[in-house]
Order: C-alpha cells, then sequence, then structure tokens
C-alpha cells in the first residue's frame, strides 16, 4: 500500500513537471512577442514605415498619447527626447538608438509610466524672441532647424558640453572650445581621417552662448549696419553655435582666418568631400544664399548625423531643403 501511494505522489509530480515544462515555451514566446513590439534599429526625424509605428505605440503605452501614423514627425521627437531626458544614462537628441531602445525595453517590461512632458514641455516659453522670431519647443534635437525663422530658447546651454580632442589655433580654454558630446566625438573621428590624409585641420569656435551672441551680433550692427550684419552673423537665438552641434574649422593657408577662400583649399575640399561621413554638412553652401540667408560659409561644420548628412551633402541641398521648408 505504501508503496502504491509513493508511486502515485511521484507520478503526480513527474505529470505537474512535464506541465509546467510544456508550458515554458508558451511564457518564452509571449516575452518574445513583447519585445518584437519594440523597434530595432536607428531611427530619426522624417523617417516612415512600420518601425516607426512601433515606436509610437510603444512610446504610448508609456503614457504617452502621440498620433500612431507610421512618420517620425515632430511630435514623435518630442516623445523620444522627453523619454531621453527623464533617463540621465540618456543623450537627449531625439535620435532613437540602440541605448533608448534598451532603456525603453526595460521600462516597458517592467510595466513602467512615464509623465509625459516632465522632461521636455511640448510648446516653448516664451514662443518668440524679442525681434518675433518663433522658438522652437525641442533645441536637444539633433536635428534641429535653427535660422533666421526658427529660434533657440534664450536660456538653452547644453549640458552635455565637452572640449573635443582636436587642435585649436589657440591655447587658452575658452567656451567656444566646447561642442555637445556627439557632435564632439564625430570632430575627433573627422580630425582624425583628416590626419591619416595629410590634411592639417584647425578647430576655431564651437559653442556660442545667447549672451555672447547678442554682444558679437551689437558689435557687427555697429560696424555695418544690421542688414548687412545678419549676412554673416546670427541675431541671438539663431545662431547654431549655441546649440552646440556646429564648429568653425580653419587652417594654415587661411591664416586660421574663418574665410571663403578656405573653400579653396586642400583642407576645404577634404572638408567638403569627407564630412559627411562623419555626420557634418557644410550648413551654409555656395549658391544656396537665397535659402539659408547667410553668406556661403565653407568653414561651418554642422553635425546632423552619418544618415541626414550623407542624404544633404549627396544632393547638394540645404538643412531647409531637407525639411521641404524652403517651399
Amino acid at each position: 500500500m505504501l508503496l502504491s501511494i509513493l508511486f502515485a505522489c511521484s507520478t503526480e509530480n513527474t505529470n505537474e513537471n512535464e506541465e509546467d515544462s510544456a508550458e515554458a515555451p508558451a511564457d518564452a514566446n509571449e516575452n518574445q512577442e513583447d519585445t518584437a513590439t519594440i523597434p530595432n534599429g536607428e531611427l530619426q526625424k522624417k523617417d516612415q514605415g512600420d518601425q516607426v509605428e512601433l515606436l509610437q505605440e510603444s512610446l504610448n503605452e508609456l503614457g504617452y498619447d502621440i498620433s500612431v501614423n507610421g512618420t517620425f514627425d515632430e511630435a514623435t521627437t518630442w516623445a523620444v527626447t522627453d523619454f531621453q531626458l527623464q533617463h540621465k544614462n540618456l543623450m537627449a537628441l531625439g535620435i532613437y538608438n540602440e541605448e533608448t531602445q534598451q532603456v525603453l525595453t526595460d521600462s516597458l517590461a517592467k510595466g513602467g509610466k512615464i509623465e509625459a512632458g516632465s522632461g521636455l514641455p511640448l510648446v516653448a516659453e516664451p514662443v518668440s524672441t524679442e525681434t518675433g522670431t518663433p522658438v522652437i519647443a525641442n533645441p536637444y534635437d539633433q536635428l534641429a532647424l535653427i535660422n533666421k525663422e526658427h529660434a533657440l530658447p534664450a536660456d538653452y546651454e547644453p549640458e552635455d558640453l565637452v572640449v573635443p580632442n582636436v587642435r585649436f589655433p589657440f591655447t587658452e580654454e575658452l567656451p567656444k572650445k566646447q561642442m555637445r558630446e556627439v557632435a564632439a566625438r564625430a570632430l575627433e573621428d573627422l580630425f582624425q581621417a583628416a590626419d591619416d590624409a595629410g590634411i592639417e585641420l584647425y578647430a576655431q569656435s564651437g559653442f556660442r552662448g545667447y549672451d555672447t551672441q547678442v554682444s558679437l551680433f551689437a558689435n557687427y550692427v555697429s560696424a555695418n549696419g544690421e542688414e548687412a550684419a545678419n549676412k554673416f552673423s546670427a541675431r541671438p537665438g539663431e545662431s547654431e553655435h549655441q546649440s552646440g552641434l556646429a564648429m568653425d574649422v580653419t587652417s594654415v593657408d587661411v591664416n586660421y582666418l574663418l574665410d571663403t577662400d578656405f573653400g579653396d583649399t586642400e583642407e576645404g575640399k577634404w572638408v567638403k568631400d569627407h564630412a559627411a561621413e562623419f555626420g557634418f554638412i557644410i550648413r551654409y553652401p555656395e549658391g544656396k544664399e537665397e535659402i539659408t540667408e547667410y553668406q556661403f560659409e565653407p568653414w561651418h561644420l554642422r553635425y546632423v548625423g552619418e544618415k541626414a548628412a550623407k542624404e544633404i551633402m549627396d544632393q547638394g541641398i540645404t538643412l531647409e531643403e531637407y525639411f521641404n521648408e524652403n517651399e
């Protein structure tokens, strides 16, 4: 009798374990399905398709309320940036990248929720500058369009400014040596490639704060008049240098000056041919003055990331044209 009871118990336990084992793959499949809702690969403004829809659905599951339209639009860029700002280990770029994917996956797996807008308000305050230029709501955006129609907030100063390990024609530790980290690392790679090609570049001017731009523009206006000054210098808030994503580069051949002759030097030609490989564009190209509303500046590099940079430089267009802002 005792043996019969023991055998019966053993059989029941075995059956239970078999049932548990049979159910395990189902749980695994559920986890795989959950993971599959997270988009793979880098996504950014202007992208379209199923992967963008998955991203929008994932963000809404966290607590956002954006349109699931399959287009990486301004609202999606805002939500991604806001999410990044609420996680200090992420760079706030408005780009959905591998690091953001990992944090988003972890947040959803834990059933996490987020207070939408607590990192980045949806609407800028104030909404325009003193001269009436609309202020962009997302100054962190790697692809932010900054020009005479789209200004940065007066109080915006990037929190991730660093000094790139490149050559400068001066030794003083000045703020203009700085760039946002993502741009600084890309500039280091560009300078290294230039060195390997026998091209000697120098970084002349990077980050420039709002107050510095106020003084600089006022001096140019005093010397040249406002209309003339605004063809080569930006009004406060309208300068890409404030974004931390721009750097003016130069060379010995032009005596380290920021001169249009730089475009005719070996260094200038190399920069034009290779900048996009490292995520940079010539922001104010020759022949596009009516669109950019600034003079030709072969020295002014703007970081937008490799994907956008290659498209812009290959097509010979401006950032305005990339976003159809000139139509």
